[in-house]
């Protein structure tokens, strides 16, 4: 019996060869994708709207995870006609401390960056515009009790502007833009093209694309938290950050019509629900529109007198449904409605975050028209003769029970009720009652009226 031996092939050097060729390659490749996935990564978010407190929880929100994945830096491309001041100065100052650059792009051909919206860019490592985009007009806008915007600066009015100025000239100092012209978009409203920016020093560059904005960057040193740092964002990966749902919840409750549309309909659903008890979902589903427009409007610069107004209007509203008065406190609510509602929006960028007017005179119009409705329904109603009680019996229709001659027993209403007749009434013959006195009824013979009555009872039997 033979036994058989193998011995282990030895390696030949071709195959080390090989061996080195593929592990070198698996190393560049692990190490490129790396790279590529660090810090040759740069974020993205778009702002296409007013300057609100949700929007500015997402521009936070965003700086933080692009720090946190170690992005190079984060565009912020803007189009905005501004916003709430409030909203601005937390932006800014989150610009101003972000671990990471930031760089504005006021993007795309035919956006602006206007009031809040200048102060961003302003605020941003590099600042950079689209070709057909313009910026400024970052004037405070004061407004007064009527609505409108004070023409004769007052002292607070100077204020205002002078903190405005001076904010957006250390801003200015801060990244080495034109003071000098930031001021006059404060004081005077000045605005101008992206051409002209540049020229001027607002921003530091064109870019009509967002490689050209990307290779544009490239090589620049900016100061981050102190320190200088060179970007290197040529043919960076490029990832979009979106807005969470609730934030774009929150935006939308924001505006001042979305707003103002959800308080109204939601007093009304109160309204319904008070006037008649007992349905809970009416009730339920105005407290959450009533609290929903209350958060939009809390975030604006609104006069809450009107909003008061507003709310005695809906009291009046309620009251006329209890109280006869033939529809003067409808019209008085109606008046307070629509005075409360131009004087709701009280906010520095009226063409921005104000109540439209058509939105106004809407709303009041289908106010006027479903409380006028509701109204006349309910004087109706009052004419009307009472439908329950014991004056419900006059007219209805009986059977005899027991003879009348002249008292005797009747069913009427599905009840045995006394009954008193002028004229002798056999058992089993209809009558009409005609009148009450005390608990018993006054009848008079009638032709048998099936609808007009519950159906009698059987008669009783004799042995019964």
């Amino acid at each position: 019996m033979y036994r058989s031996s193998t011995r282990p092939q030895r390696s030949t050097p071709v195959q080390w060869s090989i061996m080195l060729v593929a592990i070198s390659v698996l190393i560049a490749v692990v190490t490129s994708t790396a790279a590529a996935d660090s810090g040759n990564r740069v974020g993205k978010i778009s702002v296409d709207d007013a300057i609100t407190p949700p929007l500015a929880t997402y521009i936070d929100r965003s700086i933080q995870r692009a720090s946190e994945r170690g992005d190079h830096a984060l565009i912020i491309e803007l189009n905005t006609p501004g916003g709430l001041s409030s909203a601005m100065d937390d932006i800014v100052r989150d610009i101003l401390n972000a671990p990471i650059p930031i760089i504005v792009w006021v993007a795309p051909d035919g956006a602006r960056a206007a009031s809040a919206g200048v102060y961003i860019t302003y605020a941003a490592h590099v600042a950079a515009m689209a070709p057909a985009t313009n910026i400024g007009s970052a004037t405070p806008v004061q407004i007064g009790a009527g609505g409108e915007a004070n023409a004769t600066p007052t002292t607070m009015d100077r204020k205002i502007i002078n903190d405005a100025v001076a904010k957006i000239r250390a801003l200015a100092e801060r990244r080495g833009r034109n003071g000098d012209w930031a001021e006059a978009a404060v004081r005077d409203a000045e605005n101008i093209p992206a051409s002209q920016a540049v020229q001027l020093g607002v921003v530091d560059f064109i870019a009509a694309s967002q490689e050209e904005l990307l290779t544009q960057s490239d090589g620049r040193t900016v100061d981050v938290l102190g320190q200088p740092v060179v970007l290197h964002t040529a043919g960076a990966q490029v990832e979009t950050f979106r807005m969470s749902f609730f934030e774009q919840f929150l935006q939308v409750l924001t505006n001042p019509n979305i707003a103002y549309i959800l308080l109204s309909l939601g007093s009304l659903a109160i309204i319904f629900e008070i006037a008649n008890p007992g349905g809970i979902g009416p009730g339920a589903v105005g407290v959450i529109l009533l609290l929903a427009g209350f958060y939009g409007l809390g975030t604006l610069d609104s006069n809450w007198t009107g909003l008061a107004l507003m709310i005695l209007a809906f009291i009046l509203f309620a009251l006329d449904v209890f109280l006869p008065s033939h529809g003067v406190l409808t019209l008085s609510g109606i008046g307070a409605f629509l005075l409360g509602s131009l004087m709701l929006a009280n906010t520095r960028s009226p063409s921005v975050l104000q109540v439209s007017r058509s939105v106004v005179f809407a709303m009041t119009a289908m106010m006027a028209v479903f409380f006028g409705f509701i109204i006349g329904a309910v004087v109706r109603i009052r004419k009307k003769p009472a439908v329950t009680g014991l004056s419900a019996l006059v007219g209805t229709v009986g059977i005899v029970r027991s003879d009348l001659d002249p008292e005797g027993m009747v069913f009427v209403f599905g009840e045995l009720w006394q009954a008193r007749a002028d004229a002798p009434i056999h058992t089993g013959e209809h009558v009409r009652v005609v009148a009450i006195e005390g608990l018993a009824l006054v009848v008079t013979p009638a032709e048998p009226e099936h609808d007009a009555t519950t159906p009698a009872l059987p008669l009783p039997t004799a042995g019964t």
